[in-house]
């Protein structure tokens, strides 16, 4: 139990800052190094995010692994995605990409994550 546990602080806080770092880049000038900057500490988190769920495994489905471990391995091959584009100048594609990013990894799985009976629900509201 305690091994599945260690890595759900870090791996939350993480995604909290990635959330609040969200709205610092909506808000920022694009195309700057005010909003180049926070978005690879941005994409770091996410990477981060992605990759220590593989070491979270309280729902199991398919042996150790559940559907957001899906999620997770789209959410490794997205910041790839989204900086090629903008590197390329394809400006369009970057800002689906980062809302598509935004929505499916921090925003659904936090809906997901809440939920009555997880550990994260259990933490916030004590039940």
């Amino acid at each position: 139990m305690l091994g599945q546990v260690m890595p759900i602080p870090s791996h939350a806080l993480a995604a909290i800052a990635a959330v609040v770092l969200s709205a610092a880049e909506l808000a920022s000038a694009k195309g700057t190094a005010r909003h180049r900057t926070p978005g690879w500490a941005w994409v770091g988190l996410m990477s981060y995010v992605a990759a220590s769920l593989f070491f979270i495994s309280s729902l199991r489905l398919w042996g150790p692994f559940s559907p957001i471990h899906l999620l997770s391995i789209w959410a490794l091959f997205s910041p790839v995605t989204v900086v090629h584009h903008a590197r390329h100048g394809n400006i369009r594609q970057h800002r689906i990409w980062i809302v598509l990013f935004y929505i499916l990894a921090l925003l659904l799985t936090g809906v997901f994550t809440l939920w009555p009976g997880r550990v994260m629900h259990g933490g916030l509201f004590g039940v």
